[in-house]
């Protein structure tokens, strides 16, 4: 479905806000309403909060506000704001708050009445692939496949660490540490030189349970472990089985977001992938078979991109995917 803002402004220097809320903190760009061309960006650090009613509108704004204030004095202070796009992470299901409260306070912070809110993997798909079918896996601690053909969207996977995220960064950094302990063990399936690693990085194995599971941030200590997985593969058949049956999850998920059709496209996107070769050559392979008719790019750019394009699609032509109650909503 295309979307149009009715209330998109005029003036030829007017400018977008497009903003990328992560596990990290927010980045924020202010970008040409015209042609989406970005002018300047900034950054808050830390995540913002949730609480009882989902992910916090006020920490949010507090951050968001002051920095997008700066961003337009330093652009010359007098540039009206046509669209504003958010992609968050935890928008589908913790974003309720944010929905309601981030178009009122848009328009009174900077006159604007039309505003993109999506989940992250959304403006990831909009950064990585514009409005064209086909699927974008977002790889990092966690792991997403999103896909649409243009007329409704296709999800697999995005479970967490506990149910899925099958092939992240975490999963693979669990496996590895599953199998130094099986090392550690004697058991089969072990592989000496993740302990070793696992030793170098984590202390002795036998104090590994009490030094994970306690922890809130387990999935991102289990992922600073995928590097390891990564750098043993060579040379290490366990830790390169990992990576393989990692590759496979990967592409499952691809394979279920992907729609049918000859001109269907996937992309790759996040830091999984920066591990490189011995993750990289099973996935192309795993994505060959599974979707032989689907051809394989780089992402153009990356979630904020996304951010700015839905935000530049409002405030102009309109944006070209499709609407979802809580994947992609347009207030």
């Amino acid at each position: 479905m295309e979307n149009r803002s009715e209330h998109a402004g005029d003036a030829a220097d007017a400018v977008v806000v497009g903003i990328d809320s992560g596990g990290s903190g927010l980045r924020i760009a202010l970008a040409r309403a015209a042609d989406g061309t970005v002018l300047d960006r900034a950054a808050a650090p830390g995540p913002v909060r949730t609480g009882p009613g989902g992910i916090s509108a006020a920490h949010f704004l507090e951050s968001v506000l002051p920095a997008v204030a700066a961003l337009r004095a330093r652009a010359g202070g007098g540039r009206p704001v046509s669209a504003a796009a958010v992609g968050a992470a935890g928008m589908a299901t913790l974003g309720e708050e944010l929905r309601a409260v981030l178009p009122g306070a848009f328009a009174d912070a900077w006159g604007v009445r039309g505003t993109a809110l999506a989940a992250d993997a959304v403006t990831a798909y909009a950064g990585a692939l514009g409005a064209r079918p086909g699927a974008v896996v977002a790889g990092g601690t966690g792991l997403i496949a999103l896909g649409t053909d243009l007329t409704r969207w296709r999800r697999a996977d995005g479970w967490g660490h506990l149910l899925g995220d099958c092939g992240s960064g975490a999963w693979i950094g669990r496996a590895g540490l599953e199998a130094a302990l099986r090392a550690y063990d004697g058991r089969r399936g072990g592989s000496a030189a993740l302990l070793a690693r696992a030793e170098k990085l984590h202390g002795p194995a036998a104090g590994l349970p009490a030094a994970l599971y306690p922890r809130t941030d387990r999935p991102a200590v289990l992922a600073a472990f995928a590097p390891e997985v990564a750098a043993c593969a060579a040379d290490d058949p366990v830790a390169a089985a990992v990576l393989k049956r990692a590759a496979e999850h990967i592409a499952d998920a691809a394979e279920a977001a992907c729609p049918p059709g000859p001109d269907s496209v996937v992309a790759l996107t996040g830091g999984l992938f920066r591990l490189g070769e011995p993750l990289l050559v099973p996935l192309r392979a795993a994505l060959a078979e599974r979707l032989p008719g689907a051809r394989t790019v780089a992402p153009a750019g990356d979630p904020l991109d996304g951010a700015v394009t839905l935000a530049a699609g409002l405030a102009g032509a309109g944006i070209r995917l499709p609407e979802d109650p809580a994947l992609l909503r347009i207030v």
